[in-house]
């Protein structure tokens, strides 16, 4: 009887991304101990840091004032975002060349599903050696692969031997072999909360988990029987192609229907900064903006605009707020905005609206003020009294 063929994932983790990078263009801080983030003098985090400051337990997310009492002698930098997404663009486009179905979870992550394309180049083991190589070559960068028939098991096996490392997790017994004894918090999706819950009842490894399927699944329900298949080695998610999403979008539903259109269009300032955050983080662009509203009658409506591909608060919102203003004005119990046709490639001309060389410059040192502290850390004027309106109102 012939078994079926498992699926043949890739997982790919850039090292210490921006730290790397700025050593790429610096040679001089090649050794050191690299921190990427706020300045010591300032509040923040820290964004990512090179290996020789995680000698020093220095870690993504550390407080960077603690990130200082380890490693008063490293040296700090803020990070500069441009540069970032240029790196991340053009790793990329090496990952492209084996595989449409890339799967981007940040500027320096991904996975690659080359199940059908793998015979192509010699196998998922040839194509993984391969973009180590092109990447180092061509970026100037190191990657840690995983390959795997999962995209937990590709994740798992590229964590295995970082930085600069391969590994491969093949089969369901294999993973279950490697991470038998390890904490529960190594199967995908278990968080310190769940891992809290499941140390009540003293689970508190992947054995204690197979050990006790009912007493997880009373403690966690259907997400217990969920936990129970990954750690027997069983997901079955795909790899979803970025490239070919045909949208990222959010909504805001009302408790109550709202009347008041100056605070909706204050709603629709925030959520275009949040999907701007998005899709820069994701490296796309959009070239259609969509407005949905559902009226108090659960009627629904989308009015769309197109224009050139933009990733800017301002164009989202001035598309939605344009396309806002010429829908019939009765009480909405929903409204989101949808950024659709999406591209990887930015256009050089103007994009939906003339903001002008400045606008560009501040959007891009807002970018790089939230790669370091966060979504939300930085705000326009326009932003702040959106978000003070909706607060104080509703």
């Amino acid at each position: 009887m012939q078994t079926e063929k498992l699926p043949k994932i890739i997982h790919i983790d850039m090292d210490a991304f921006y730290a790397a990078v700025e050593i790429r263009d610096n040679p001089a801080l090649f050794g050191k101990p690299l921190i990427i983030g706020a300045l010591p003098t300032e509040r923040g985090v820290v964004a990512t840091c090179s290996y020789e400051a995680r000698v020093f337990g220095v870690r993504s997310a550390m407080n960077i004032k603690e990130a200082y009492r380890r490693c008063p002698h490293g040296i700090y930098m803020r990070p500069s975002g441009g540069k970032y997404s240029k790196a991340s663009k053009q790793i990329r486009k090496i990952w492209r060349d084996y595989t449409d179905i890339c799967e981007y979870i940040s500027l320096d992550e991904g996975f690659l599903d080359v199940t059908g394309s793998e015979h192509l180049f010699g196998g998922a083991r040839a194509i993984g050696y391969e973009v180590k190589r092109r990447v180092k070559e061509e970026a100037g960068l190191t990657c840690s692969v995983g390959v795997g028939y999962s995209m937990m098991s590709a994740k798992l096996a590229s964590e295995e031997d970082k930085p600069d490392g391969y590994f491969e997790i093949l089969s369901p017994s294999e993973l279950r072999n490697l991470i038998i004894d390890r904490s529960v918090r190594v199967i995908y999706g278990v968080g310190a909360k769940t891992a809290e819950q499941l140390a009540q009842a003293k689970i508190t490894t992947v054995r204690d988990i197979l050990n006790n399927p009912q007493t997880v699944i009373t403690l966690l329900g259907n997400y217990g029987r969920q936990v129970i298949e990954l750690a027997n080695g069983v997901d079955c998610r795909k790899v979803t192609a970025d490239a070919d999403a045909k949208s990222i979008g959010t909504e805001q539903t009302f408790q109550q229907d709202i009347t008041d259109f100056d605070y909706l269009k204050d709603v629709l300032l925030l959520t275009a900064e949040k999907l701007s955050f998005d899709i820069k983080q994701r490296g796309l662009y959009s070239r259609t903006i969509t407005l949905k509203v559902t009226y108090k009658d659960m009627k629904s409506i989308t009015r769309s605009k197109s224009g050139e591909a933009t990733d800017k608060t301002a164009d989202i919102y001035k598309a939605a707020a344009f396309l806002f203003d010429k829908i019939e004005k009765r009480p909405i119990r929903l409204i989101g905005i949808t950024l659709n046709n999406l591209t990887d490639t930015p256009e050089l001309q103007i994009s939906l609206f003339d903001m002008g060389k400045d606008v560009d410059k501040l959007d891009n040192a807002m970018m790089n003020l939230q790669l370091k502290y966060g979504q939300g850390i930085v705000k326009t004027a326009g932003v702040l009294r959106a978000e003070k309106n909706v607060n104080d109102d509703y």
